[in-house]
């Protein structure tokens, strides 16, 4: 006998057909209740488990949805954006009986081979596809291999995946209206890494802001999230002889790294340098000065990302592209008028 028993096992050991094995484990009716408590006994003593394959063959769906994130778990253990997306999917999927099933990788070629191995074994039922890139390779690869997915983070194009998204370009917009209003005409953006098309959303929407009212610079330096590099691009853009008046930030954990970096570097927040973070979390209101950010209902958009995940496993030809609402500015502490 192999490491993994089988039906034809636990048949061999009670003295009973695997047929008569089938019906006690899945609880139809041919045996008699005796047989049933000595074949579940057996199924026990020699932890048999269901196969999935097995299971995916007769129908039966695996009650998990995948969520993968190809990031450095260093950086997302302090920030609570996924964290919230999670719980607000667990509650949606919990009401039918369902489960998240998240777990992190190095990059993008290690997310795709999870992907095969998930879909050869029948793993899950449905996949959650973030961060998504320019010409992405997951998405021709759901297709192929038959996995209802949903990405996050951007509206979806005609024939693609179905979508739950907010708008980058105009949540960045909002950013802009509000610091040129404080006479901010320096700003810079730390952004995340540009392969990201949310990233290269808020990017090109600064530029396009920048240009339109005469603003100087608009630059977005690209990191990979970390607090190292955010701190890193910010002490660059400090040390320079036309200093940005006003940060942007990616993130609240780069966000509150560039507020230590000024303060090492003897530069007052808010009234040398306003800060704003893309993303709001207790970060952003245990730091001193209280960080302006951007804020929105993150469990709320985790719950409806799951609604739309199980919408498309009930209906794979279903292509819904649903838009949340924009983040909404929050003023804090961090940021004041330009020179004040």
């Amino acid at each position: 006998m192999g490491n993994r028993p089988t039906i034809a096992d636990i048949a061999k050991r009670v003295g009973v057909s695997p047929g008569a094995v089938s019906f006690a484990l899945n609880g139809r009716p041919g045996v008699s209740e005796q047989t049933r408590a000595r074949i579940l006994e057996v199924a026990r003593e020699m932890n048999w488990r269901p196969h999935r394959a097995a299971r995916a063959l007769g129908g039966a769906q695996a009650g998990v949805v995948g969520l993968v994130l190809a990031r450095d778990p260093r950086t997302l253990g302090s920030e609570q954006f996924y964290t919230q997306i999670l719980y607000g999917m667990q509650d949606t999927l919990s009401a039918r009986s369902s489960a998240v099933q998240m777990q992190l990788v190095r990059d993008t070629a290690a997310e795709i081979d999870l992907y095969r191995h998930w879909a050869s074994e029948h793993r899950v039922d449905g996949l959650v596809l973030v961060d998504l890139q320019r010409d992405d390779p997951r998405i021709a690869l759901v297709r192929e291999l038959g996995l209802p997915a949903v990405t996050l983070g951007l509206p979806a194009e005609p024939d693609q995946l179905p979508s739950v998204w907010a708008d980058d370009a105009e949540a960045m917009t909002t950013i802009v209206d509000y610091l040129a209003a404080l006479d901010h005409r320096r700003i810079a953006h730390v952004a995340g890494p540009p392969v990201y098309l949310h990233t290269a959303r808020r990017a090109a929407a600064l530029r396009s802001q920048v240009s339109a009212r005469g603003l100087h610079a608009g630059e977005s330096v690209p990191t990979d999230f970390s607090d190292a590099q955010g701190a890193a691009a910010t002490r660059a853009l400090l040390s320079r002889a036309d200093r940005p008046t006003a940060i942007v930030y990616d993130s609240d954990l780069m966000a509150a790294a560039g507020l230590g970096v000024a303060l090492e570097m003897g530069i007052e927040v808010p009234r040398t340098l306003s800060i704003v973070s893309f993303d709001d979390s207790v970060l952003t209101r245990i730091v001193h000065p209280a960080l302006t950010c951007l804020s929105r209902d993150t469990h709320a958009l985790g719950a409806q990302v799951a609604t739309t995940l199980l919408q498309a496993i009930a209906d794979p030809a279903w292509r819904e592209s649903v838009r949340t609402e924009t983040p909404r500015l929050v003023v804090r502490g961090s940021t004041a008028r330009a020179g004040g």
